[in-house]
């Protein structure tokens, strides 16, 4: 298989560590990044295949993916065992609603953000940063519930918010004390094998930048 993705893409970043939890052998290429994280330049493959001009993008012989959630689900059928989805049906519509949630009500928050850098006290950083906060607390609660994992068990629900808290933290709008179930789970999450093979070296791409590293992703930086 091979995957278009990029130092510094979230989406990719869920697609690459869901094939290393499946021990499914991948060749991940690097779209160059700018500054602003923006994938830049287009890669003519991703161009070819994704509509939407974006990465990830997932060739396996004549199967050609896009987003990121689709290359999930294509995955998960690819390699059923270990399973990322629960087995039960009722449970997997729960897991797959959470992921939902991590990439389309959390995620925009941090979205926002990415371009109130420059003023993260006006009006809208503080509504993006409270947005943020109030999705954490819904999943402190979850967590209060299911224990270890959003869903219960491990699951692509976990690595999307995840990777979605890490740009989170990224940009101004991390978890606090208020939810020490959720600082739990980032950190059971973020030892995963898996985890640090894909984080570690977005970490050091920032590092090397001279961009700055969050102390909760720190530890990434020995990945």
């Amino acid at each position: 298989m091979k995957l278009f993705t990029g130092p510094l893409s979230m989406f990719g970043a869920k697609a690459q560590i869901a094939a290393l939890e499946k021990g499914i052998a991948i060749d991940a290429v690097m779209v160059p990044f700018d500054r602003d994280d923006n994938y830049l330049p287009r890669h003519p493959e991703v161009l070819r295949i994704n509509p939407k001009r974006q990465v990830p993008v997932l060739i396996d012989g004549e199967v050609e993916i896009f987003d990121s959630t689709q290359i999930f689900e294509y995955l998960e059928d690819r390699m059923p065992d270990p399973p990322l989805w629960p087995r039960g049906v009722a449970e997997r519509a729960r897991a797959r609603q959470l992921e939902h949630l991590s990439d389309e009500v959390f995620f925009p928050h941090v979205i926002k953000l990415m371009g109130l850098q420059h003023d993260m006290q006006s009006e809208a950083a503080v509504a993006a940063c409270a947005g943020c906060a109030r999705f954490y607390e819904q999943m402190e609660q979850r967590l209060a519930l299911n224990g270890d994992y959003l869903a219960g068990p491990y699951t692509f629900a976990d690595i999307a918010f995840y990777m979605a808290q890490v740009f989170a933290d990224r940009k101004g709008a991390g978890m606090t004390d208020a939810t020490p179930r959720v600082q739990a789970w980032r950190e059971r999450v973020g030892a995963r094998p898996a985890v640090r093979e894909v984080v570690g070296p977005m970490m050091r791409f920032l590092a090397s930048q001279g961009r700055p590293v969050p102390p909760s992703l720190q530890f990434h930086l020995a990945a």
